[in-house]
């Protein structure tokens, strides 16, 4: 956690100007992986790592920009901002061009941005920022924006300026975090409950690859492809599905698996996925911690062997993992082909468990090992 007192003082020293200062947090997702652009359920929970954005109001229509991790400024007038070829920038920009569409009446700004989400970890840190963006621009301009709107804004920011097609998962989960509950989400309608996270006596912890494939990008793609193919199958004979939300694994042995076993493989996983997530928050709420492990087991065994987005270094951490009687719980988080794995551990066993999986990991693939130990916390808001 970094003080509101060092965003502060760095703000000052670049704009001399007193700052409206919000934090942001990033996300884990206990289970529901790839569930998400299927219009699927998700369990998401903010954590206490976050993005901080400070913003005063210029006189002039000019939009500055620093960014303390590239140690880079960017500077761009209010009626000509663009894709800029830098990429930070565009997370921020990608969000005063949404409130622009949506008419709002915005003047220029000074900004400043610092964090201690580990970039690159899959921990949603692009979401954290344009959520931060959203909710200090709404405060310094008032434009009253509505809760509800700031992960909507945040994710079209991110699909037209940072040209991810991403689900509403990591932006929902930064906004509307709450302390010790994770978020059941419904990605449809953005319908959501807040599910207690109580896990007597055990901790989240992430395990870091620090590695990330080139994969990722074209696999996403392909797979929402193959996605949408076998709900279109379906449709033919059911016409009131939209997507794989709708399909049971009877509809896809009807009408997919003759047709193409991979399609078939990749739908049944997303349709198994779904239940999970509900499978999940039963059992977080009868407190049977043991059979959520056991749930988050089977997701990455789903996801590596059946929808075939993970790789071996989180192969790798799972399967190693699973020989601690401490560890009841683990697999890989976020769209795959690296980051983190998400464990759920014993307290106080990470400390007897590392030492040799560090040094087996460093061996094996020549890379280090990083531990990020995380607790639930309150999703974006103003300091």
């Amino acid at each position: 956690m970094i003080a509101k007192e060092t965003i502060v003082n760095k703000f000052k020293s670049l704009y001399q100007e007193e700052p409206i200062v919000v934090s942001s947090p990033g996300r884990i997702n206990i289970i529901g992986e790839h569930t998400d652009y299927n219009d699927g359920f998700v369990l998401p929970a903010a954590i206490d790592k976050a993005i901080y954005v400070a913003v005063s109001r210029r006189a002039d229509d000019n939009i500055v920009l620093y960014a303390e991790d590239y140690q880079e400024s960017h500077e761009v007038k209010l009626t000509d901002i663009t894709i800029s070829e830098k990429h930070w920038p565009n997370y921020i920009l990608g969000v005063v061009d949404q409130y622009q569409k949506r008419g709002a009446l915005l003047g220029g700004f000074n900004l400043y941005i610092d964090g201690d989400v580990p970039l690159g970890a899959g921990l949603s840190s692009s979401a954290a920022v344009e959520c931060a963006v959203t909710l200090a621009l709404s405060e310094l301009f008032e434009l009253n924006v509505e809760q509800i709107d700031i992960p909507q804004i945040a994710q079209k920011a991110e699909h037209t300026y940072a040209g991810v097609m991403c689900g509403i998962m990591d932006q929902f989960a930064s906004a509307f975090g709450k302390e010790k509950n994770v978020i059941k989400l419904d990605c449809r309608s953005l319908g959501f409950e807040y599910v207690p996270l109580d896990l007597k006596g055990y901790e989240v912890v992430l395990l870091n690859t620090n590695v990330k494939h080139s994969l990722a990008s074209t696999a996403y793609n392909t797979r929402r492809e193959q996605c949408e193919q076998a709900s279109s199958w379906v449709r033919e004979q059911y016409p009131q599905v939209k997507n794989l939300r709708d399909v049971t694994v009877d509809m896809l042995d009807e009408l997919v698996k003759d047709k193409d076993a991979d399609i078939y493989a990749k739908a049944s996983f997303v349709v198994r996925e779904n239940e999970r997530v509900e499978k999940s928050c039963e059992a977080l709420r009868s407190g049977d911690i043991e059979q959520l492990g056991q749930y988050i087991f089977q997701s990455h065994e789903g996801l590596s062997k059946v929808y075939e987005v993970s790789c071996p270094e989180l192969d790798y951490l799972v399967d190693y993992v699973k020989q601690f009687p401490e560890v009841i719980g683990a697999r890989m988080m976020g769209g795959g082909f690296g980051g983190c794995t998400i464990n759920i551990v014993k307290e106080g066993a990470v400390a007897s468990i590392l030492p040799t999986l560090e040094k087996e990991y460093q061996q094996k693939f020549d890379k280090e090992l990083s531990v990020i130990q995380v607790e639930i916390a309150n999703g974006t808001r103003v300091l």
